[in-house]
């Protein structure tokens, strides 16, 4: 068995690259959107456990506890995000359970837009996505810092357009 475990070895894993993780503030932002999702509900809900009847205490048990598991899920998502540039392509890798390794030529990219809704700006995160001529080989790289995502959207646009293949 590989270092990913299972029957399939090091099938996610590429001789000689270096992998950079994602920023662990996309744990922050995604932990802060959780929490106060669970704790919307936890208030709903023991209003009205209050004001009728005991029972709905237990949604809010369930809040809390679902926080809990959302809250491990989230870092261990989180960790699982890491990205590498390659002379001809870029190598995006995630999933816990459900693993995917993602090989984009860079003569195929169209073009690379960062995005940043407010809670990540809040937080100093941006995402880079990467467009190619087919929608099923796009690929997304959540979670950078908001310098990375500019350093690797530009270097990506410029090997992007040095090996343009055709389009």
């Amino acid at each position: 068995m590989g270092a990913t475990g299972g029957l399939l070895g090091d099938v996610f894993d590429a001789d000689g690259v270096t992998w950079t993780p994602i920023s662990p503030a996309l744990a922050r932002v995604r932990r802060t959107l959780a929490a106060l999702v669970a704790g919307a509900g936890a208030v709903l809900f023991g209003v009205l456990a209050v004001l009728t009847t005991v029972w709905f205490w237990i949604p809010v048990a369930g809040s809390g506890l679902g926080l809990v598991w959302v809250w491990w899920l989230i870092g261990r998502q989180v960790r699982a995000w890491s990205y590498a540039e390659r002379a001809d392509d870029l190598l995006i890798r995630h999933g816990v359970m459900f693993r995917a390794l993602v090989v984009v030529p860079y003569g195929r990219m169209q073009f690379v837009d960062v995005q940043a809704g407010p809670v990540d700006r809040l937080f100093g995160v941006a995402h880079v996505q990467l467009h190619t001529a087919s929608a099923a080989t796009d690929a997304r790289i959540p979670g950078l810092n908001a310098t990375e995502a500019g350093r690797l959207r530009d270097r990506l646009a410029s090997r992007g357009e040095a090996r343009l293949a055709g389009l």
